[in-house]
């Protein structure tokens, strides 16, 4: 059960991160894994498929740049030439440029649409046509508790993760008849390099507002990217799953 022998995945920002882990969770479960980024990454994409391939695993890479369409619908091409379909997206790439809304700069906020919102449209738009061909497809989307519940000083970053659940609903909908399933996952509080940077006191605020306790890791977000990518989760279609030790219920 939960394997995935014989899948084609693209996990978008996947040099490193959130990212880096769920790729590594996919290959372990049988996929071949591709793992992609933006040129200057390449060295970090290199280190993660060889670190898949140690494993004994299948990986591979491409470069790409979310921010362009060209640059997305190129990879998927490649993809499909060297392996010779595609199963599995995930849309991970993403990015933060935070400031409150009346200080925030018009090029700031397209920036994060652009990349978070746009390239996973541009992605999912790319990927459904091989997915449809060979009827059986998997898109998630890292969305975001704060897309699902507003913070102040990211009106571009949370609209990006909102549009994303949207976006997903209706991807779910617009390609169900073709056994292609379209869902979400939205991290709370995670530990990763740039919470590590902070002080003893802000963490324990956080995990203060968290019923679990704790911040949640890579591996909680990648255990669920990685059952949704499943047969087993074939009914599962248009919903955003909730990894956040319980910081938001909805």
């Amino acid at each position: 059960m939960f394997q995935l022998n014989g899948k084609i995945a693209l996990v978008t920002g996947a040099s490193q991160g959130i990212g880096e882990v769920i790729a590594k969770r996919l290959a372990a479960q049988g996929a071949t894994v591709v793992c992609a980024s933006l040129p200057m990454t390449e060295d970090d994409l290199k280190r993660v498929v060889a670190d898949i391939q140690a494993a004994g695993q299948k990986g591979d890479y491409v470069l790409l740049n979310m921010a362009e369409g060209d640059s997305i619908r190129a990879a998927v091409d490649e993809v499909v030439k060297r392996h010779g379909g595609l199963h599995i997206l995930v849309n991970n790439a993403g990015i933060a440029k935070d400031k409150l809304l009346i200080q925030m700069k018009e090029e700031e906020w397209d920036l994060v649409m652009d990349i978070n919102l746009k390239g996973a449209f541009l992605a999912t738009q790319a990927v459904a046509k091989p997915m449809m061909k060979q009827r059986w497809g998997r898109i998630i989307n890292i969305a975001s508790v704060v897309g699902q519940m507003g913070n102040a000083g990211q009106a571009n970053y949370v609209s990006s993760k909102a549009g994303l659940i949207g976006l997903t609903k209706t991807t779910a909908r617009e390609l169900a008849s073709r056994n292609i399933t379209c869902n979400a996952v939205a991290p709370g509080y995670i530990a990763t390099a740039m919470t590590d940077k902070l002080s003893d006191e802000v963490k324990a605020e956080f995990n203060r507002q968290i019923p679990l306790g704790r911040m949640g890791t890579p591996e909680d977000i990648a255990a669920a990217v990685s059952f949704l990518a499943t047969e087993e989760a074939g009914y599962i279609s248009g919903c955003t799953i909730s990894v956040n030790g319980g910081m938001l219920m909805p």
